[in-house]
Parts: C-alpha cells; sequence; structure tokens
C-alpha cells in the first residue's frame, strides 16, 4: 500500500496512475489532516508526501506520524527543493527526496527500497508480537537457552527443576510456533538485538 499526500489533485492523479501501471496500489489525500483521519494502521505502507502543503508539511506530518509511534518509510516529493530541505528530511528519516517532476525510474527504484524497509519492519513487528506472548520466566529461560544452555544448566541458574524449565521451553516452542532452539534464538536475537 502507498500513501500518497499531496494537495495538488493534478500530481495526485498522475503518480496515482502511474503506480497502478506497476501493480502498486495506491490511496491518496488532499492533505495531512485526511491521512491522518482515514488512515489504517493495521495496514502499514509507504508514505509518499509532499514537502510543501497548507496546513501541516510533508516534515510536520511525518513528525505526528512518529509521535503517533508510525515509522513507515517514506518518500519525499517536492517541487521546490533546496539542499536544506532535503537535510531536514533524511533527518527526519525518508528513505528518499525527489524533486517534481518525478522520473518513474527514480520513484520505483525509491519505492522498491521502501518496500525492502517496510518488509523488514513487518517482520520486527511480528518478531515483537510473538516474544510479547512470553511471561516473565520464560523470557528468563529463553535468554539463557539463547546463549547455548541446557535445561540442566537453565534449571540450576534460574534455581528450578529441569522439569519446570522443559514446561517453560514446550511453552515457548508454543508461542513462537517453532520447536527448533536455533529459529527460537534467532527470533530471541533479532527482537533482543535491534
Amino acid at each position: 500500500m502507498i500513501y500518497l499526500v499531496d494537495d495538488d489533485a493534478s500530481v495526485r492523479e498522475a503518480l496515482t496512475l502511474l503506480l497502478a501501471t506497476y501493480g502498486k496500489e495506491v490511496t491518496e489525500f488532499a492533505d495531512a489532516a485526511h491521512l491522518l483521519a482515514h488512515m489504517d494502521r493495521s495496514k502499514p505502507g509507504i508514505l509518499v508526501l509532499d514537502l510543501r502543503m497548507p496546513a501541516t508539511s510533508g516534515l510536520q506530518l511525518l513528525a505526528k506520524l512518529s509521535d503517533m509511534a508510525i515509522h513507515w518509510p517514506a518518500i519525499m516529493i517536492t517541487g521546490h527543493g533546496d539542499v536544506e530541505a532535503c537535510r531536514r528530511a533524511f533527518k527526519a528519516g525518508v528513505t528518499d527526496f525527489l524533486v517534481k517532476p518525478v522520473d518513474e525510474h527514480v520513484l520505483l527504484d525509491a519505492i522498491t527500497s521502501c518496500e525492502s524497509k517496510l518488509a523488514e519492519l513487518m517482520a520486527q513487528h511480528e518478531t515483537g508480537r510473538l516474544l510479547d506472548q512470553l511471561t516473565a520466566r520464560e523470557r528468563e529461560v529463553m535468554d539463557l537457552v539463547s546463549k547455548g544452555f541446557g535445561s540442566k544448566e537453565i534449571a540450576a541458574a534460574l534455581d528450578v527443576s529441569i522439569r519446570t524449565v522443559d514446561s517453560h521451553r514446550a511453552n515457548i516452542a508454543v508461542k513462537l510456533g517453532t520447536p527448533a532452539v536455533a529459529e527460537q534464538t534467532r527470533i530471541w536475537l533479532a527482537a533482543t538485538h535491534r
């Protein structure tokens, strides 16, 4: 999903048609207020934002989204680009900064880059969701498992029985969706070392 926000209707129409020819789904908004009121947070996507818009600029919109814990990849477009605006955009976390009229190949390259970032973001979200299911004790066990400890060593470290550790490990396997210790460790390390 691409969320396009630009106050110029002709730009929205042109970019929506262009991206549709490449199979991209675009939802367009005339301003930041409409995006904020109608965006579906359950469908993360790529933001394509006009830098200069009345009321709320693209950079101000990014800041509002960040305050809402929405950190989707973004491309900033503008008809009035300058070095300072570009610097501020990259400092705000945009993936690319493009000047209108936007070259279609440059835009598609930027979107491809954003798609990779979005896939990483979604994977992190899923990993976090899985780990959020673990109890505090299961997290302690998983931490020791990720360090290569066996059940006997974990039991000694936590001062519990091996049977209790094995029970926690069985729960971890169910909650993480895999009985493989290597995969459980990958999930754990991906979430705890980002």
